[in-house]
Parts: C-alpha cells; sequence; structure tokens
C-alpha cells in the first residue's frame, strides 16, 4: 500500500494527528466494522488516498446502510410479515429470468470476491460483496412482492389463496439465501456484522464457512 493521510495531512503521532483505535471504539461502541470497511473501501493500494469523517460518514450511510442494511432488513421485515418468520419454499416451476439472474449473481460474486482476495485486492472484493447487496436490491424492485399480495393474514401466505403465491414465495426465498451468502462474504472484512446476520438467521458459526458461499 501507499499513504493514507487524514484530512488532506500526513498521519503524525507525535501532534496527535491520527485515528486513535482505542478512542474510536468508546466514542462508537459497537461501530468497529464501520471503521473496518471504510479503512478497506478507501485503502491507498495504489495510489496515497485521503481519510475523511465526511467521507467516513458518507461510506456508512450511502453504502453500509443504504444498501446493505437496507437490503437485510427488507428481506426480514417482508419475511416476518408474510411468512411469521420461517424460509418459504422455492419453486422451480414458478421462477423467472429476475430469479435465474439472482442466483447467477450470487456464484459470480464468490468467484469475484475469492480472486480478489486471493490477489490482495481487497477494496475491490469489498465492493463485490457491497455491489450483490446492490443487486438484491433491484431484484425485489424489479419482483415486487408487494403488488402480488392482496391481503396478508396472521397465518402468512400459507393460507392466502392467490395465483402468483409461488412468485412471492421464491421472492422471500431467494432474498433470505442471498442474505446468508452476505454473511459469508463480508465475513473476513465485517465479522461483527456477519456474526449479527448469523444470529437473526438462527444458524451454527461454521454456517460461516467459505465453501458454503455461492451456495
Amino acid at each position: 500500500n501507499e499513504f493514507l493521510n487524514i484530512e488532506g495531512d500526513k498521519v503524525s503521532t507525535s501532534r496527535n494527528w491520527a485515528v486513535w483505535v482505542d478512542e474510536y471504539v468508546k466514542d462508537f461502541p459497537g461501530c468497529e466494522d464501520v471503521l473496518r470497511y471504510v479503512l478497506c473501501s478507501n485503502a491507498p493500494e495504489t495510489k496515497d488516498n485521503d481519510f475523511t469523517w465526511k467521507g467516513f460518514q458518507e461510506a456508512n450511510n450511502s453504502e453500509l446502510v443504504n444498501i446493505f442494511g437496507n437490503f437485510v432488513n427488507r428481506t426480514w421485515v417482508l419475511m416476518h410479515k408474510w411468512f411469521n418468520g420461517k424460509v418459504p419454499a422455492y419453486h422451480a416451476d414458478a421462477e423467472d429470468n429476475f430469479d435465474i439472474q439472482l442466483q447467477a449473481d450470487i456464484i459470480e460474486a464468490k468467484k469475484k470476491v475469492e480472486s480478489n482476495i486471493e490477489n490482495y485486492k481487497f477494496r475491490d472484493a469489498l465492493f463485490d460483496v457491497i455491489d450483490l447487496a446492490r443487486k438484491g436490491n433491484k431484484y425485489l424492485q424489479e419482483k415486487e412482492p408487494w403488488k402480488k399480495v392482496p391481503a396478508v393474514t396472521a397465518d402468512g401466505l400459507t393460507k392466502v389463496d392467490f395465483a402468483e403465491k409461488k412468485s412471492v414465495e421464491n421472492s422471500i426465498h431467494l432474498s433470505l439465501q442471498l442474505c446468508a451468502n452476505l454473511a459469508i462474504l463480508i465475513n473476513p472484512f465485517m465479522p461483527f456484522t456477519a456474526k449479527k446476520l448469523l444470529n437473526m438467521m438462527k444458524v451454527v458459526d461454521n454456517m460461516l464457512d467459505w465453501e458454503n458461499a455461492g451456495k
């Protein structure tokens, strides 16, 4: 790597021009992964780069919250609203081009992230993970499962009789599969976030084993 400056000035511990990690974890409790993310996405891999607090805020809000967090949150809300927190079945006989494309995107993302990590292109690898979450958001917008649900009962969709039930179930099933893959792919960069996703999914730690990515 080249040099990482802070707010346009060279890092200097003697001048106290630095981001002290012990102070950061006290000032931003539970946000260790945010700093990991910003440092990696802003890494000076090929040329000098600059760390700014404005950039820190924008990366957190625009990428981690609006893209990654938004997709996971939307998926979980719809799963609990329509399926009582259960993973709906997947119906191969009802899959469409959007379903097929998302599955291909998951497999391709695993290959890209793996290749970039092995070639020390960590910034590109992290971009590929966030891009997969972006594709998840796009997938939900294209599928629009909320337009196919005329009524929601306390028992979820299983007792609602309508023609596009399978399409809605496929949408949430694949979105949950994507969340599982995001947990695996983000683990090298944001381990606390990956663990949080595991707890949300109520699965065991070895799900994060790399060989599970893309499946």
